[in-house]
C-alpha cells in the first residue's frame, strides 16, 4: 500500500504542496497550512491491524519504529524515507495514575501523561523529530536550507538544538532575554546552537523569526510549521493505547502558542476516522491568567482571538499573547466540544505544590492544566466519574528556580501554603531525635 501526505490550506484553498517544501502558510490566502493524509489508503488496514502493528513496533527492537512517533510512521509522514529519520526514541512516556491527587481535585479517574519524560525534557521532541527528519530529506532532494531556526520560551529551542545536533544541522535560536530558566537556556547552548537573546518577549522573537524565514535565511521550526503538529498528535494515539484503546472523557492541557490543542484533535480524529475509537474526548485548553487571549475569546464567544500583551507568569513557556496557531485551536475546540479555563499565579503555584506532595513533580505549565481541571470539576463541567487525562508538557527539573522560590516564599502575590524548608540543626544525635519527636507531636 502506498500512503501519501501533503500540505494544504487549513481554510480550504486549492493546491497541495510536498512536505519537503519550505512553506509555512497558504500562498493564496496567507493562512495556516495543514498536513492532509490519504485516509482512504490508510483504510486499507483494519482498525485491529493498525492496533496490532503499533503494539508490535513499540514492543520490538526495529529502530526507529520503537519510537512513540515513528511506530505510527504511516500516520505521520508516510513519504519520509526511513534513512532520513532523526529519532531519540521519543514518545514512550508513561501515563501516570494520579490516585493521590485525584480526590483533592474532585476527579474520579485522573491520569497525567508525562510528556516531559523525553530526550530534551518536553513534548516538543515529538514534533521536532518529524520536522528535522523532513529537513534531512529535503536536503537530500536538493532543497536549499542553510539553517533551522525558532523563536522559543525554552522548550522548543532545547528540542530543536538536540535534534539539530543529532542530524549535524546548524540551528539558530531566538530567546527573550531573561525570560527563560537557566536549564532551558543552557540546553541549546550545550548542543551548539547559535542563541540570540533579544530584548523582547516571545511574541517579539516570533515576529523576527517569521521575517527571517520569509526571506529564506532559515527554515522555520516553530509550530506555525504544520510538521510539528504531526509528531505531537501521536500523544493522542498513545493515550488511547495506554487506556486499552478507549478515549478518555477529557483531555486537559496547558496552552500558549495553541498548536498542541490542535495536535490532540488531529490525533483523536484520525483514530476515529480509521475506526480505532468511536468518539472524541472533550478538550480543555488551560491558560495562565497573565497570558490568556484564548480564554478571553472563549468567554466573549468570539470567533477570532485578539492578541494581548502577556504579563509575567511563572508558567513562562506559555507566556504568549499572540499565538500563531489560534485558528487551529478554534477548530479543535469546536470539533471536540471544548472549553477554555485560566489559572491565577497563586492557583498555579498552589496546585503545583499539591501535585508534588501527591507523588508527582510537575512544571508550572502542567500545574496550569491541573488547576483548570480542578475549576472545571468544581463547576460541574467535568463530572465526578469522568476519566480525565492531563498532559504534562515539560520536565519539572527545568524549573528548579520556580520550585525554590515557592518554598522560600519569594514569589510575589503568592501564599506558599505548602512551603517546606530544611531545618538547620546541629550535628548532634540528641538534637535530631528531639526534632523527629517534635514532628510526631
Amino acid at each position: 500500500m502506498v500512503y501519501r501526505a501533503e500540505f494544504r490550506c487549513l481554510a480550504g484553498c486549492e493546491g497541495g504542496y510536498p512536505l519537503t517544501q519550505p512553506i509555512y502558510q497558504c500562498p493564496r490566502c496567507g493562512g495556516l497550512l495543514d498536513v492532509v493524509h490519504d485516509i482512504e489508503a490508510l483504510r486499507g488496514r483494519t482498525a485491529q491491524q493498525w492496533r496490532s502493528l503499533f503494539e508490535q513496533r513499540m514492543a520490538g527492537r526495529d529502530w526507529p519504529y520503537t519510537s512513540g512517533v515513528w511506530s505510527k510512521h504511516e500516520w505521520v509522514a508516510p513519504d519520509l524515507s526511513r534513512e532520513h529519520i532523526v529519532s531519540t526514541d521519543e514518545g514512550r512516556s508513561s501515563l501516570f495514575r494520579a490516585q493521590n491527587l485525584a480526590p483533592q481535585l474532585g476527579i474520579g479517574q485522573l491520569w497525567v501523561k508525562l510528556c516531559g519524560n523525553s530526550h530534551s525534557g518536553s513534548f516538543k521532541d515529538l514534533g521536532m523529530t518529524v520536522l528535522v527528519s523532513t529537513v534531512r530529506q529535503a536536503l537530500a532532494e536538493g532543497v536549499a536550507i542553510s539553517a533551522i531556526g525558532c523563536a522559543s520560551t525554552g522548550d522548543t529551542s532545547a528540542a530543536l538544538a538536540a535534534y539539530g545536533a543529532l542530524a549535524k544541522l546548524p540551528v539558530v535560536v531566538l530567546l527573550p532575554r531573561g525570560k527563560v530558566s537557566t536549564a532551558q537556556l543552557v540546553q541549546p547552548l550545550a548542543a551548539g546552537a547559535k542563541v540570540f537573546a533579544l530584548d523582547t518577549d516571545f511574541d517579539g522573537c516570533m515576529a523576527i523569526i517569521t521575517q527571517l524565514a520569509e526571506r529564506g535565511l532559515l527554515y522555520l521550526a516553530n509550530s506555525k510549521n504544520a510538521l510539528r503538529i504531526e509528531g505531537q498528535k501521536t500523544v493522542a494515539l498513545d493515550i488511547c493505547r495506554q487506556l486499552n484503546w478507549q478515549p478518555p472523557d477529557w483531555v486537559v492541557l496547558p496552552s500558549g502558542n495553541l498548536g498542541n490543542g490542535y495536535a490532540m484533535y488531529r490525533g483523536f480524529r484520525m483514530l476515529r476516522e480509521l475506526g480505532l475509537i468511536t468518539r472524541l474526548p472533550r478538550l480543555a485548553l488551560a491558560q495562565a491568567q497573565h497570558a490568556n487571549p484564548l480564554y478571553r475569546a472563549f468567554k466573549a464567544n468570539a470567533q477570532q482571538i485578539t492578541p494581548v500583551s502577556a504579563k509575567t507568569t511563572v508558567a513562562s513557556a506559555i507566556q504568549i499573547g499572540n499565538p500563531v496557531s489560534a485558528p487551529r485551536a478554534m477548530l479543535a475546540l469546536a470539533a471536540m466540544d471544548g472549553v477554555v479555563e485560566q489559572a491565577s499565579e497563586d492557583d498555579i503555584c498552589h496546585t503545583a505544590a499539591m501535585a508534588d506532595r501527591s507523588g508527582l513533580y510537575v512544571c508550572p505549565h502542567t500545574a496550569v492544566a491541573l488547576a483548570a481541571a480542578r475549576k472545571l470539576r468544581a463547576n460541574n463541567t467535568i463530572q465526578a466519574d469522568d476519566t480525565v487525562v492531563v498532559v504534562a508538557t515539560a520536565n519539572a527539573l527545568k524549573f528548579t528556580e520556580f520550585k525554590v522560590r515557592y518554598h522560600e516564599g519569594s514569589i510575589g502575590g503568592v501564599r506558599a501554603r505548602l512551603q517546606n524548608q530544611p531545618l538547620q540543626l546541629a550535628a548532634d544525635l540528641g538534637v535530631v531525635v528531639d526534632a523527629i519527636n517534635a514532628l510526631r507531636a
